[in-house]
């Protein structure tokens, strides 16, 4: 019974492999990594102020309109596959200094339903426990005019994974990510802004495979402008207004490997942009904010195209050490 259960285990396996050759050769099938395209937008190249601990859920939603292949044309219209993650995450920004930077940290546990693992109509499974993001490393830089951040962040492979399987909450493969980016202020009080964070992953091999999806290079940011919301007697702000208009692009910046006997496929590389907004409001009295961003997928190559819509509601702490009088 064993040796049958096995034996129908890995006929499963080599059919789900030959439909992925299959659609390689085609030219449009790809593998998907662990950054989540709109996390980021307006004020993306920013820190948040030192001595702040922010607890936040985000609630991510994707729908995929088609799917686009290498000509960008639609090779499927209306997949039917919609992606939903949410969780509990932490930032924390000490007074900490290195190279003059605030240190800071983040870690994300999250749970997603139908984790889109690459250019597959049939990438659906149930709300369950997804990867895990662990960013070890932040540092944050202020100016007058622009800020800076750089930061270190990995993805452990947590979820359920299994080649060919129908139920897999995650993507099987330790992915590392290094990103960078700045905030411009055009203005002294920088109420006015754009910002660009670029984030480069390098992805290693899928659990108990060879298969490996490629480098990829995700841009975010975003054109806003700051208002402060004050009391009635016009002398302190009670809220703090974000709005703009915000992007993305992500390249495959390295062909995808699925080595099969002595052949090695490398499909073609995909690539995406998108343009949207976004609105934040921070309450200061209730030290709680929440934002809502909306992106439209433009140009997609080889992948998915559709929407994205990001909403996260957030608590800060302050830990400001009380200024001597």
């Amino acid at each position: 019974m064993k040796t049958e259960l096995n034996r129908h285990n890995q006929i499963k396996k080599s059919v789900v492999l030959s439909l992925i050759i299959l659609m390689h050769f085609s030219g449009y099938a790809q593998l998907k990594g662990g950054h989540i395209l709109g996390s980021s937008g307006l004020q993306s190249g920013t820190q948040a102020p030192e001595n702040m601990l922010t607890v936040y859920v985000p609630g991510y939603f994707y729908e995929a309109g088609s799917l686009r292949n290498a000509d960008g044309d639609k090779s499927i219209a209306n997949p039917d596959i919609n992606m939903f993650l949410t969780g509990v995450g932490a930032n924390y920004v000490s007074d900490f200094k290195i190279l003059g930077a605030n240190y800071g940290a983040t870690l994300l546990v999250a749970f997603a339903s139908n984790a889109i693992q690459g250019s597959y109509v049939d990438s659906k499974s149930s709300f369950a426990f997804t990867d895990m993001l662990v960013q070890p490393i932040q540092l944050g830089w202020h100016h007058k005019r622009a800020d800076f951040v750089f930061s270190y962040q990995l993805y452990l492979p947590t979820g359920k994974y299994e080649l060919g399987g129908s139920n897999n909450s995650g993507l099987g493969m330790f992915m590392n990510e290094f990103s960078g980016g700045t905030t411009l202020f055009f203005n002294d009080k920088k109420t006015t802004h754009f910002s660009i964070l670029a984030a480069y992953e390098l992805n290693g091999r899928k659990k108990d495979t060879d298969i490996k999806t490629g480098d990829i290079l995700s841009i975010e940011g975003g054109l806003g402008k700051t208002f402060y919301m004050m009391n009635a007697e016009k002398t302190a702000p009670t809220g703090i207004l974000n709005a703009g208009l915000i992007y993305y692009l992500q390249y495959k910046v390295s062909n995808d490997e699925i080595p099969v006997g002595t052949l090695l496929l490398e499909p073609h590389k995909d690539r995406v942009g998108a343009l949207g907004a976004e609105v934040n409001y921070f309450h200061i009295g209730c030290k709680t904010t929440a934002g809502l961003r909306w992106v439209s997928e433009i140009g997609a190559v080889n992948r998915f195209q559709g929407n994205t819509f990001f909403l996260t509601l957030a608590h800060v702490f302050s830990f400001q050490k009380e200024q001597p009088k």
